[in-house]
């Protein structure tokens, strides 16, 4: 009975149902919700890091929590200098730290003073910057909540130790000039320290110095040309009228170029032999062949002397050569002409030597001979007698 009236009511629903849906349903206003609300206003800038007010945690820490780090031989002496200073810095938040240099660790932690609850982990950066070399003054900036650090490990990425120092100067630049470069478009602090770099700045800064630093040890892209697209970036942001608009038309596009290698030279493999390499003459050896081990002090001395004197004698002739070689007038190239081209000479010439005699034949025969021009009258002859000489 009891399933068979639960059957009824399950079929009592599904003919309700289908009434229902046979209805026209109401179409759903889409942004019904979308109301305004009290924080959705332009003039709230929602970056902005408050500044931490103690009445917001009056009851203070319920455990404590500490944070320790070890730190280099050569730092002691510096961070003993410093740590009244350090100390003075995390009192004002109420967190106390103890330097220990039996062991060469800094430790912080909290205590019942303590009301930020973030500010264990600002302390923690702290420490662990004051072991990076950093100095203190510019260490205890990142106490404030604005002031972020990184850490980047730069060791591991490169094999070789060559390779690593050479790219790790690339990034440092000549005189820091490039470092220097970076920190003033990054607004970040950076300092180089071994196989690690710190720096401290904001969220935007850090990952920007983050990227050129891993490109450059990486040798992806020269930090110089990371330096120019950050400087054209930064020029962008000025213009209001390219804020919703793509700058990638506007960046310069940089193509690495595959820069040949040496190849390295591999000494080829010479066959196995289990027999070991004949052993080479010593001194002696030679000595005994050539007979000079049995000649007497003065002999060898006059041999080697008149080794040196055949051998002063070469080299002398060869600078005489040489000097002599400037003063030698060089060959001039003579013209070598082929058979060919002087039989076809003489054949052109006897040719054009031919034709000429015969036009001159013609040109004799055509011209017509006056006598008169060359029989004298007596009428041309001159009036005026010569003078006999008289002996």
């Amino acid at each position: 009975m009891g399933k068979k009236n639960a059957n009824e009511m399950l079929d009592g629903d599904n003919g309700g149902g289908g009434e229902e849906e046979a209805q026209p349903r109401r179409p759903k206003h889409k942004g019904k919700h979308d109301k305004d609300k009290p924080w959705d206003d332009p003039s709230i800038d929602h970056w902005r890091v408050e500044k931490f007010d103690p009445s917001w945690n009056e009851s203070g820490m319920l455990e404590v929590t500490s944070f320790a780090t070890l730190f280099p031989q050569y730092r002691e002496k510096y961070l003993q200098e410093c740590w009244p200073v350090v100390k003075g810095a995390l009192k004002e938040y109420g967190i106390s730290c103890e330097l220990n240099l039996v062991d060469g660790s800094m430790t912080v932690s909290t205590t019942r003073k303590t009301r930020d609850p973030y500010i264990i982990m600002k302390a923690r950066d702290l420490i662990k910057l004051l072991s990076r070399s950093v100095p203190a003054p510019q260490a205890i900036k990142i106490l404030d909540d604005e002031m972020q650090c990184d850490i980047i490990k730069i060791g591991n990425i490169v094999r070789k130790k060559e390779t690593f120092v050479k790219r790790r100067q690339r990034l440092v630049g000549p005189n820091s000039s490039t470092l220097k470069a970076l920190e003033i478009l990054t607004g970040c602090y950076i300092l180089v320290q071994g196989s690690t770099i710190a720096a401290m700045g904001s969220f935007k800064g850090l990952k920007q110095v983050r990227k050129v630093v891993e490109d450059c040890i990486s040798n992806k892209m020269h930090p110089l040309y990371n330096i120019k697209i950050l400087m054209v970036k930064r020029e962008l942001a000025k213009n209001p009228a390219l804020a919703n608009e793509n700058w990638d038309r506007f960046l310069p596009n940089i193509k690495k170029k595959n820069v040949k290698q040496k190849k390295v030279m591999t000494k080829k493999k010479q066959p196995y032999t289990p027999f070991p390499p004949q052993q080479q003459p010593s001194k002696i050896d030679e000595q005994l062949e050539s007979g000079e081990y049995f000649l007497s002090e003065k002999k060898k001395q006059a041999k080697k002397w008149q080794d040196k004197q055949e051998k002063q004698a070469e080299k002398t002739s060869e600078r005489k050569r040489k000097r002599e070689e400037a003063f030698v007038a060089p060959e001039e190239p003579k013209k070598k002409k082929s058979e060919e081209e002087t039989d076809t000479s003489v054949a052109t010439l006897t040719s054009s030597l031919k034709e000429k005699t015969k036009a001159f034949s013609k040109k004799k025969a055509v011209e017509i001979i006056d006598p008169s021009t060359y029989i004298a009258s007596t009428s041309d002859k001159p009036s005026t007698k010569k003078k006999s000489k008289k002996s």
